[in-house]
């Protein structure tokens, strides 16, 4: 897609510092290009990125947030004798000083120091990497939780609810696939929840569950470990927003816990996992229970209900609208993911008074 020395002129903007000898392609991300510069040994090597700007509008408000968040860990892993260099994403600025290049095409391109003898891993598979897994994410909104600056919403309405129905009450009214009439079960799944969803969304708009500085992207792919196993940071900062912390745990939850595909068939194999569930939040809380507050703690176990439920939404939203936003392999691919999702928040619904009595296990 983009020739050597189109790289090569991109990369040269930065301040490097050292011989360049290839930038190679990394890893299959949908969203962001991603490649590794390679240097001179014994120097670092580096992460460029040509940042998807459909995705993300405002790239400088984005940069601008990942610096503001990474300047905070790297004060407070310095503080506790850690070794910022490792544990803390570092951008690389520019020659003209900032955080981001733009090329003659208008993309945005950025860089960072690659984290060399670091392993990451595809999926969580087993309960110790679940653990692992939410000791990472508590610890990264821990060291945030005295963060008061501003940051800019790089994605409009995430994780809120009041916008999703927004959208799905235009969805629809303008049904614009002619698919409503016959969605009246699935549509069914999405009203009969409204109101309790809407429960804890305003108590995140009434400041209750406080505003913090959530991920917003918690997959364990996002999580850099050592050659021992153990947490090194948490990456790929370009959704980090002020949120709540419940939705990084809650959408934690519902990849990690899943059985099944998230597009599953065969809906017998779709479940949550309870024992996964104990995991992630055994390690979650290990790191996070004395910065959270009692109504956090008191609706963290919803919170994978909560966002589950967002992700049912989304799916039928998307197959009502035309499949116009998830890219489809077959004509009925969104419906599919709907009821898979649906099954798994069932599921949770069916598990939950379990749920809360672990969590209540961990806060203690």
């Amino acid at each position: 897609m983009y020739s050597d020395a189109f790289l090569l002129s991109v990369a040269q903007n930065f301040r490097i510092g050292s011989d360049i000898i290839s930038i190679k392609p990394l890893g299959q991300g949908f969203i962001n290009d991603t490649f590794i510069i390679r240097t001179a040994a014994g120097n670092h090597d580096f992460i460029l990125q040509r940042k998807n700007r459909n995705v993300f509008p405002d790239v400088p408000a984005m940069m601008d947030n990942i610096e503001r968040v990474t300047a905070h860990l790297r004060a407070k892993v310095t503080a506790n004798g850690g070794d910022p260099s490792r544990e803390v994403l570092t951008v690389i600025r520019t020659k003209q000083n900032l955080p981001y290049f733009t090329d003659d095409n208008g993309d945005f391109w950025a860089v960072c120091i690659f984290i060399p003898d670091s392993v990451t891993y595809n999926q969580a598979d087993t309960p110790q990497l679940a653990f692992k897994g939410g000791q990472a994410i508590g610890r990264f909104q821990s060291m945030l939780a005295d963060f008061t600056q501003p940051l800019a919403e790089v994605i409009h309405g995430f994780h809120n609810m009041r916008w999703r129905f927004t959208q799905w009450d235009q969805a629809i009214s303008n049904d614009a696939a002619g698919r409503v009439a016959s969605l009246a079960t699935e549509i069914g799944w999405i009203q009969s929840r409204r109101d309790e969803m809407m429960n804890m969304q305003q108590l995140i708009e009434d400041g209750t569950i406080p505003p913090r500085v959530a991920h917003n992207d918690t997959k364990i792919s996002n999580i850099l470990f050592n050659d021992s196993g153990e947490v090194l940071c948490v990456i790929d900062l370009d959704t980090v927003m002020t949120s709540s912390s419940l939705c990084d745990f809650g959408d934690a939850i519902r990849s990690y816990t899943n059985t099944g595909a998230e597009d599953d068939t065969d809906l017998s194999r779709v479940q949550m996992d309870i024992n996964m569930f104990e995991a992630y939040t055994h390690g979650y809380l290990s790191e996070r229970k004395t910065t959270l507050s009692q109504p956090e703690l008191d609706w963290l176990a919803f919170s994978a209900r909560f966002i589950t439920f967002e992700q049912v939404l989304r799916f039928l939203m998307d197959y009502i609208d035309g499949d116009t936003y998830y890219k489809i392999a077959y004509p009925e691919h969104n419906l599919i993911r709907t009821r898979a999702q649906y099954r798994l928040l069932r599921s949770m619904e069916e598990q939950y008074p379990q749920m809360c009595q672990i969590v209540a296990k961990y806060a203690r």
